[in-house]
């Protein structure tokens, strides 16, 4: 995609680069057409540090803090990242595989991590997420629609159920959906998407 896009070489412009190094190519000819939703907070439910830029850049002190001990040595990353206050982040490239996913499996297809972008947004599972999150994930969804051939939304909880539940009950799917509705083209991206919840 050109920069004219908003994209250079799976980079949006819309979100502060932090380059990881967890990631990897992914299957020749898959399609990327799943947007993947999770919820993260380092520590659970803390919110604003830098431990989750530390974590996706292998560099969280893992002393810091107890819970940090049942993470260590973890090697893990997301595309993206969505702040409380709204701030996008992108961790891995969108043309790559980033390590958010794990064991998975969506309308029977396994590995989303091959065909997925990922998106965390700072929140913990079961609790509610802020406005200015929704508007953020609304903008970076229009133009990862507009720059691949995103067909369905999901939570990790959807992808990994039983073993995961993020981004969980507080998450306003209904309220995303809208977002992407009729604002956006002429029936909006919403309508040609498959939705999770």
């Amino acid at each position: 995609m050109g920069a004219s896009t908003g994209w250079t070489d799976g980079w949006w412009s819309g979100a502060r680069a932090v380059p990881s190094p967890n990631f990897g190519p992914r299957p020749a000819g898959v399609a990327v057409d799943l947007l993947l939703l999770h919820s993260i907070s380092l520590p659970p439910g803390v919110y604003g540090g830098p431990q989750i830029e530390q974590l996706f850049t292998n560099r969280l002190d893992w002393d810091a803090h107890p819970y940090f001990g049942q993470i260590r040595g973890l090697q893990v990353s997301s595309h993206f990242v969505i702040r409380r206050d709204g701030e996008a982040l992108q961790f891995v490239s969108c043309d790559h595989r980033a390590w958010h996913a794990g064991r998975s499996s969506w309308r029977g297809r396994d590995n989303c991590n091959d065909y997925a972008v990922g998106v965390e947004l700072e929140g913990l599972e079961g609790e509610r997420f802020e406005p200015a999150q929704y508007d953020a994930l609304a903008a970076l969804a229009r133009a990862l629609c507009e720059a691949y051939p995103i067909a369905a939304v999901a939570g990790h909880e959807h992808v990994a159920p039983g073993r995961k539940a993020d981004p969980g009950p507080g998450f306003d799917w209904a309220r995303l959906r809208a977002s992407l509705g009729p604002s956006h083209g002429a029936s909006g991206v919403a309508g040609g998407l498959d939705f999770a919840a």
